[in-house]
């Protein structure tokens, strides 16, 4: 097992790793920028180091910094938490290079999966269900436009090398098609430095359901169930929850086994998240693979019982999967809100500032992650989420309730947050019934203003006793 182990990264998924380190006895390095300096995750590191200043290219970014960075601390792994450096592949080859553990996948794996043209062939290959599109990436305007006409408008442009929704564009027909290709080439450049694209068939309505997998060295693999994704904002997950109420067991297996075929394929190698879109009729697609940790990995863990974190340490340690589920350890159903510091009802616009008042929710069942306190300083230069709060009960309908009654007593003073708008999803029929989908924000503008939306209809009034 690692002696020390370096967390590149910041906020709540930082101290995350920290805590799981803790309880395998492993000491921790924490980095920060100038703008962190004051953050949780450098107090509870056993060393900390600053690696520049707060623009992320000069800190979080910094490939060499981060290795001068364990170097210098004698740290053995560097654990990249998720955004920032955690897919990029050169990152992983550096830190091997420098005879230090990339807790992760190797960067040929980040590189065969980081592609989604790629990753699309690859489950053509395994016959894993893609969505009809391209072959691989399209070269013009004009290419692009003879495959849109064979699978059918509308289509979705997307970037190759793409993530987070950006580079992806909706033509509805031929004549939104040239500026829609056009926007995509360019936004892909512009965050990927790549402006490879390819074409999708939109479907109007889907889910977005991931399975969560893991592999260790040894050449075992395994997923850990669903979790439902599809309330969204311009791609971008808002609340996540696990297991789907639009899967059943059958269909747990199908998507699940399709999600082992394809890390099988690469013999992957530590956690990663395989996603896919259900359509309506039922039939899944494969979308893309995360290679890291999630933000929304909590939900499995409290579904599951089984500390994802911990679990990657130890595969990156060369330890044997502690045990292998596939699927059949579900116990009751866990909802995941991400608390941000936005503003809903002016397009969710950052809302950085100081915090004045800190009071997390509690009770059975009820768990925050984050990184914030009275006094805080909300930075404008990294996300913008504060907390995630993570419920679980043993029906739906329990972690339901017991969410709506941690967001009402979720106090977070001196920043706009998103605390009300998710109450407000919480009461919502549809969200209630299960009938939601990735449209379901845009059909449903309302939940982004204070206005009260339809709420829970009360219990019926039963007789006190004598």
């Amino acid at each position: 097992m690692f002696k020390k182990v370096l967390i590149a990264n910041r906020g709540e998924i930082a101290l995350r790793v920290i805590r799981a380190c803790k309880e395998l006895d492993i000491h921790t390095v924490a980095v920060y920028s100038e703008a962190d300096r004051d953050s949780l995750h450098t107090r509870f590191a056993d060393d900390d180091v600053c690696i520049g200043r707060a623009p992320s290219r000069d800190s979080y970014l910094n490939i060499p910094r981060i290795i001068a960075a364990a170097e210098i601390t004698g740290a053995d792994a560097i654990h990249p938490g998720y955004g920032f450096l955690a897919e990029n592949a050169e990152f992983a080859d550096i830190v091997r290079t420098s005879n230090i553990t990339f807790v992760g996948p190797s960067g040929d794996q980040i590189r065969q999966m980081g592609d989604k043209a790629a990753a699309r062939k690859l489950a053509q290959k395994l016959k894993v269900p893609t969505v009809p599109g391209s072959p691989g990436p399209v070269e013009d305007a004009e290419a692009g436009l003879k495959v849109a006409e064979k699978i059918g408008f509308p289509v979705i442009i997307k970037a190759a090398a793409g993530g987070g929704g950006k580079g992806m564009r909706v033509a509805q027909d031929e004549e939104q098609f040239p500026q829609a290709f056009s926007l995509a080439k360019q936004e892909a450049l512009a965050a990927f430095g790549s402006d490879e694209v390819y074409l999708e068939k939109y479907l109007a309505r889907p889910r977005h359901i991931e399975i969560q997998i893991m592999g260790d060295t040894h050449g075992r693999i395994m997923h850990l169930c669903e979790r439902d994704c599809s309330v969204q904002r311009r791609h971008q997950k808002l609340i996540e929850e696990a297991p789907s109420p639009a899967v059943d067991q059958t269909l747990r297996q199908d998507i699940g086994d399709a999600a082992v075929r394809l890390a099988e394929a690469i013999a992957y190698v530590g956690a990663g998240t395989i996603e896919f879109l259900l359509d309506e009729d039922g039939s899944f697609y494969f979308m893309e693979m995360n290679t890291r940790i999630q933000v929304e990995h909590p939900v499995t863990e409290m579904c599951t019982n089984f500390d994802l974190v911990k679990e990657q340490i130890r595969v990156a340690a060369g330890e044997p999967l502690s045990f292998v589920m596939n699927g059949n350890r579900l116990r009751g159903h866990a909802i995941e809100c991400r608390v941000n510091a936005e503003d809903p009802s002016r397009n969710f616009q950052p809302s950085p500032g100081t915090i004045t008042v800190y009071h997390p929710p509690g009770g059975p069942g009820v768990r925050v992650d984050t990184h914030i306190y009275a006094g805080y300083s909300v930075p404008p230069y990294y996300d913008s989420l504060l907390a995630k709060l993570i419920v679980h009960g043993n029906s739906r309908e329990e972690a339901l309730a017991r969410m709506r009654q941690a967001l009402d007593s979720f106090i977070i003073e001196g920043v706009t947050t998103t605390i009300p708008f998710l109450s407000r999803v919480m009461r919502h029929p549809d969200f209630i019934a299960g009938r939601v989908d990735t449209k379901f924000l845009e059909r449903e503008p309302q939940l982004l203003q204070s206005a009260t939306p339809p709420t829970v209809p009360a219990p019926s009034a039963r007789p006190v006793p004598a």
